[in-house]
């Protein structure tokens, strides 16, 4: 049974949606949110601050460069809460004074991947300790200041059918249970395309379910994710064409005449939303589109350009895999009237 809490919290969030809707005159059905369970949050950044006598790792307070330990962290998965204090051992060895560690750990299939940024410098001596350090935990995969010290094996994420090993600290959905249901929700839209693109495709969480029905031509700016992608099509069986392409839509969006060849297109980019690429899929006559965003607000800026240049949303759905926080995943459906 849900709590009482969990509710309120969700009906809030559904209701923040419609707010930024119609704040850009738009209104539109939005279902009930679907929440991630507790403790399923495989991806989180913390920091670990040292001073002469102490130090933490933990999370930032809220607007202030406070670090606190959260042990009992509610969102985490249990994998990262227990690693917290040998995790905490391994960043003392590198760990200066003057700044915070930011470290993001990532739950993958084969075990831990840490990434650690404004570390000391990397000498050898430091190198052999971390290295000691990273095997005693057993971790997957341990990156300093973007140097690989330890790769005991690779550290993969499953895509549909896919394995990829994404490149470190590289951006994944929150929650795998999340990620599953914005996926599900995706895949319902496109429906029967027979060829679509996947603008801003990160390293191919939808791009590589969807290659198992359709043709589909991912486009990303980060050259190391198309290359995390393109290597996991390569490896996975059964799958249809996959074409993987380095461009950064927010300097060079992909042009109306471009889109019209395909039957659907899905997008999915960060929190500032895709302002310069909106126009143009406004422009196309691609069937469906599927948007994906994790900020209402710029969710609402583009869908009001899509809509202004003739397509029709039809729903949202609101996922929340960010629970006890203000934050909110939506999946929207347009379609060319």
């Amino acid at each position: 049974m849900q709590d009482r809490r969990d509710t309120d919290v969700a009906v809030w969030k559904r209701e923040g949606i419609i707010r930024a809707l119609r704040g850009a005159g738009i209104d539109v059905p939005v279902a009930d949110t679907r929440t991630v369970p507790a403790s399923d949050r495989r991806r989180v950044k913390l920091a670990y601050q040292r001073t002469k006598k102490t130090s933490v790792l933990g999370f930032y307070g809220a607007s202030s460069h406070t670090v606190i330990p959260v042990p009992d962290c509610k969102v985490a998965r249990p994998e990262i809460l227990a690693s917290l204090p040998e995790l905490a051992d391994l960043l003392r060895l590198g760990a200066p004074r003057k700044r915070a560690l930011s470290v993001t750990v990532t739950v993958s299939d084969a075990g831990l991947d840490v990434s650690v940024a404004d570390g000391k410098e990397l000498d050898l001596p430091l190198r052999e300790a971390l290295g000691q350090a990273a095997e005693t935990m057993s971790l997957a995969r341990l990156v300093w200041n973007g140097e690989p010290v330890v790769q005991a094996r690779p550290p993969v994420q499953r895509f549909g059918s896919a394995w990829v090993v994404p490149p470190a600290g590289a951006f994944l959905q929150a929650s795998a249970i999340g990620e599953a249901m914005l996926r599900d929700a995706v895949i319902e839209a496109v429906g029967e395309a027979k060829t679509v693109i996947d603008l801003f495709a990160g390293c191919g969480a939808f791009s590589l379910p969807l290659a198992e029905r359709a043709t589909v031509t991912a486009i990303e700016g980060d050259a190391a994710m198309v290359a995390a992608l393109d290597a996991g099509w390569r490896q996975a069986e059964g799958l249809r064409t996959l074409t993987a392409v380095t461009r950064d839509l927010f300097r060079r969006p992909m042009l109306a005449d471009e889109l019209n060849k395909f039957d659907a297109i899905v997008f999915d980019p960060p929190r500032a939303g895709a302002k310069a690429q909106a126009p143009e899929i406004a422009q196309s006559t691609v069937p469906v589109v599927v948007a994906v965003s994790c900020m209402p607000s710029s969710f609402s800026r583009d869908a009001a350009t899509l809509i202004a240049g003739g397509y029709k949303l039809e729903s949202v759905l609101p996922v929340d895999q960010f629970r006890w926080s203000t934050h909110i995943e939506m999946v929207g459906v347009f379609r060319r009237v």
